[in-house]
């Protein structure tokens, strides 16, 4: 089976790693001149996500490139503690959560993916794709085009390939929060723990890493959409520091800022009603953007799923059933936690008084169905 996978990011190099362990041909046709390198932010791969990648052959690879975080804890603004639990995984969890650069996490990806037999060509942007017979043509800005049995749409957020397979799909829809993320230089902190605050303007995210420096992000809210293009990178500490004039730890950190990364809107999309048709299928943020930190370990999930269901011979449909409810359920997840980051006054109040005790006795109840979830057997190999 001839595959073209749009899209290099995490959702289309795992799919393609995927792919090409169960014998496929398979080509990434990625939009940008290099989808690794120092793209984004931190993220943080949960035990779902980290079963995923073993059961692709490349869990160790990916370990390497990151540190393990045990631990979350939740804070007020002020600085009360509100909730401890297991990071991304339920106590007991032979795994512990992950946490590293998107970067590195797909160039780990990216390199598994060529070493499995796939191709990945880079400064390709998808504008056209045409069933005909037996297969899909992709056609690209460029002006080349590519044959295939099967083109996943792996594209992301803003996936031309949603479009051209449902131009009535929905766009995306700026949720009201945007994320600013960097490093600060080495401050006293508790390895192995990730720390939630939710503060005045918004949630504000910080774990010690291994060197000592401490990994940040503060996700705003802002009811309006910003232009953050206009703001310099160096002048977002000192942005960010009065809109947390009030929240002691934040505004510590953002002091002691060394580094800022791009920053980004967030967004959402309403449920997307056509995943596949005729020999194309969406993976990762194309289908669904979850957000909720899982992003990528749903992206992952997806891989899995398809490679497995196409090994075994049954329609595209069925992948589509497997994934469906989960991601669902997934979605309805992520809004709460959205909503609680911009939480006004009195929601921010009432959350104080509800999270110590959600963390303490339904914490365990309310995430099982995420993180025992059962991918199967590894993914087979050709």
């Amino acid at each position: 089976m001839r595959v073209s996978v749009i899209g290099g990011g995490v959702a289309g190099a795992a799919t393609a790693l995927a792919l090409a362990r169960t014998g496929a041909e398979v080509t990434v046709h990625e939009a940008h001149p290099d989808p690794a390198g120092p793209v984004g932010s931190f993220l943080s791969l949960a035990v779902n996500g980290l079963r995923g990648l073993e059961l692709l052959g490349c869990l160790d690879r990916v370990r390497e490139c990151g540190f393990e975080v045990p631990e979350q804890r939740l804070w007020s603004g002020s600085g009360k503690p509100l909730g401890a639990m297991p990071r991304g995984r339920l106590a007991g969890d032979a795994l512990h959560s992950v946490t590293l650069m998107r970067g590195r996490l797909v160039e780990a990806l990216r390199a598994e993916a060529e070493r499995a037999g796939a191709r990945i060509l880079t400064g390709q942007r998808l504008t056209g794709r045409h069933d005909h017979g037996a297969g899909v043509r992709a056609e690209f800005a460029d002006g080349t085009t590519a044959e295939a049995d099967l083109l996943v749409g792996a594209d992301g957020l803003w996936s031309a390939t949603r479009t051209l397979l449902d131009p009535a799909a929905p766009d995306p829809v700026y949720a009201g929060l945007y994320s600013v993320s960097g490093r600060a230089a080495p401050v006293a902190g508790e390895p192995g723990t990730f720390n939630m605050v939710f503060a005045r303007n918004g949630a504000f995210a910080h774990l010690p890493a291994p060197d000592g420096t401490v990994w940040w992000s503060a996700q705003v809210a802002e009811p309006r959409q910003p232009d953050l293009a206009g703001v310099p990178l160096a002048e977002w500490p000192e942005r960010l520091a009065a809109l947390y004039a009030a929240d002691p730890v934040p505004l510590a950190l953002l002091r002691a800022a060394a580094e800022v990364h791009r920053p980004t809107l967030m967004h959402t999309l309403a449920p997307v009603p056509v995943w596949q048709r005729g020999r194309t299928v969406l993976v990762g943020d194309a289908a669904h953007p979850v957000g909720a930190g899982q992003g990528a370990s749903m992206a992952i999930e997806d891989a899995v799923v398809l490679a497995r269901v196409l090994a075994e011979g049954r329609p595209l449909a069925e992948y589509e059933r497997l994934r469906r409810a989960r991601v669902g359920r997934m979605l309805k997840a992520a809004a709460a936690n959205r909503e609680a980051k911009k939480a006004g006054p009195v929601a921010r109040r009432v959350n104080e008084l509800v999270m110590p005790l959600v963390s303490r006795y339904a914490y365990t109840r309310a995430t099982a169905w995420l993180y025992t979830h059962e991918l199967g057997e590894p993914v087979p190999a050709s």
